[in-house]
C-alpha cells in the first residue's frame, strides 16, 4: 500500500498523530463537508432534480467509507424477497469495472455476460452468488434501473452502495453502520472515514449495525447520534468457506460456481474445521484489512504472516508471486484471502499451497422475522416466506 495513503489511514483511525497533516486533512474535510452539506440542501429544496422509476427501489448503502457489509444485506435482500415471490433486480456502481462510466448487464437469469474487470469486482461477485438475479453497473443508476426494467420486468430494484446516490428517488433507504465504529471518528474524508456528515443520517428510513456480537432485539443501547423514531436493527457477519483450492491446482475466478473438479469445495461449510490448527498466511485488498485478519484469527488457525493491498487492487502475476514467497517464507500450509479478492486475481493462477476462499453472509439471527416484516410493510409488499425451509 501507497506510504502516504497508509499514513492517512492510520491517521483516520487515530493511530498516528501526526500534528501537521492532521491540521491539512482537517481543513480539506470542513470544505468536503460543507460541499457535501449544500448538496444535500439542494437535493431537500428541489433545486436539484430526483428521478423516480416505476417500481419499488430499496437502497442499501453507508455513511463511512470502508466495508460495512454493504453486498452480502444487498445479496440477502434479494434472495429474501424472492423467495416471497417477487422479482428481483440488483443495480450497483460496478467501481473499478469499466462498464461503469457506459453501463451494462452483468448477469441476465441465464448467465455471467461480464467479467470482473469490466464489471467490478463487486457486482461480478453479487452475479456469481446471485445466479437467476439480474445484476446490471453504471455511474447513472436511473438509466441502469430503466434498462433492468426494460429487459427484466422486475417488481424491486436493490442499489448496492446507493445512500449517496441522490439523483435517484427510493423507497426504502437502509444505511448500514459498523457497530464497533459507526461513525468513527466523526469526521468526513479525508480527516475522518465519512462520506457525508452525521446528519445526513436523517435521509435514512432504518438503520442496521453490522458485525455485531448479539442481535437479540429490543436492545437499549442505541448509539446517540442517529435519529430518534427510526427502526434499528443488528446483525453479524457469518464467514464461510466459498471454495478451497488444493496445492498445485489450476483456477480462475467463477470456477466454484460450476463445481468442476472433486478437489474443490463449494459450499457454506464451517472454516473452523478447515483452519482450526493450521498455519495460515492472508491477503487481501479490501476497505477493512484489519477485520479480515481478525476474522481469521477467529477461525482458530495460526496466523503466521499477511499481505494487504489497496482496496479493489487489480492483481498481476507479480503480486502472486510476492504472495506465494511471502507464504512459504512463514511456513504456512494455507493461504488464505476474501471472496472478493479472489474475482480479481489472474486467471489460471497455479496454487503452490492450499487456497481457502472465504466469503461472508449477513446474519439476523432472532432479529430476521422483525427485520424482514419491516421492509414488507414499509414497502407495502405482501408477507411471503421468509425462509428457505418454509
Amino acid at each position: 500500500m501507497n506510504p502516504l495513503r497508509r499514513k492517512v489511514e492510520n491517521i483516520i483511525s487515530d493511530r498516528d498523530h501526526d500534528f501537521l497533516l492532521s491540521r491539512i486533512l482537517g481543513f480539506i474535510s470542513t470544505l468536503y463537508g460543507g460541499i457535501l452539506d449544500l448538496r444535500g440542501r439542494g437535493y431537500r429544496r428541489g433545486i436539484l432534480k430526483s428521478r423516480r422509476l416505476s417500481c419499488r427501489v430499496i437502497s442499501v448503502g453507508n455513511i463511512t467509507a470502508g466495508g460495512t457489509g454493504k453486498t452480502p444485506m444487498t445479496i440477502y435482500l434479494a434472495r429474501a424477497l424472492q423467495r416471497s415471490g417477487y422479482r428481483v433486480a440488483v443495480v450497483s456502481r460496478g467501481y473499478g469495472g469499466r462498464a461503469q462510466k457506459t453501463g451494462g448487464i452483468v448477469s441476465d437469469p441465464e448467465q455471467i455476460r461480464m467479467g470482473p474487470e469490466t464489471a467490478g469486482d463487486e457486482p461480478f461477485m453479487m452475479a456469481q452468488t446471485l445466479r437467476k438475479t439480474p445484476v446490471l453497473v453504471g455511474g447513472d443508476r436511473y438509466r441502469s434501473g430503466i434498462t433492468a426494467l426494460k429487459a427484466f420486468q422486475p417488481d424491486i430494484i436493490l442499489l448496492d452502495d446507493g445512500f449517496q446516490h441522490l439523483k435517484l428517488k427510493r423507497d426504502l433507504d437502509l444505511v448500514l453502520l459498523d457497530c464497533r465504529r459507526p461513525v468513527g471518528n466523526g469526521r468526513v474524508l479525508p480527516r475522518g472515514p465519512l462520506r457525508e456528515p452525521v446528519k445526513a443520517l436523517k435521509r435514512a428510513d432504518a438503520f442496521v449495525l453490522t458485525r455485531c456480537r448479539d442481535t437479540t432485539p429490543g436492545r437499549k443501547d442505541v448509539p446517540p447520534y442517529l435519529p430518534s423514531g427510526k427502526p434499528i436493527f443488528r446483525s453479524m457477519h457469518r464467514p464461510y468457506v466459498y471454495g478451497v483450492y488444493k496445492t498445485g491446482q489450476t483456477g480462475k475466478a467463477g470456477s466454484f460456481g460450476k463445481a468442476e473438479s472433486e478437489n474443490m469445495v463449494n459450499s457454506e461449510s464451517d472454516p473452523d474445521r478447515l483452519l482450526r490448527g493450521r498455519r495460515v498466511f492472508a491477503f487481501s485488498g479490501i476497505a477493512d484489512h484489519h477485520s479480515f485478519l481478525h476474522t481469521v484469527r477467529e477461525f482458530g488457525g495460526t496466523l503466521v504472516g499477511d499481505l494487504e493491498f489497496s482496496d479493489h487492487h487489480p492483481y498481476s502475476a507479480l503480486d502472486l508471486n510476492r504472495i506465494a514467497r511471502s507464504a512459504r517464507e512463514t511456513g504456512a500450509e494455507w493461504i488464505i484471502t476474501t471472496e472478493k479478492d479472489f474475482v480479481r486475481l489472474p486467471e489460471n493462477t497455479r496454487w503452490p499451497l492450499n487456497l481457502a476462499v472465504i466469503g461472508i453472509a449477513i446474519s439476523f439471527g432472532e432479529a430476521e422475522d422483525a427485520f424482514l416484516r419491516f421492509v414488507h410493510r414499509h414497502l407495502n409488499l405482501r408477507e411471503g416466506s421468509f425462509h428457505e425451509s418454509s
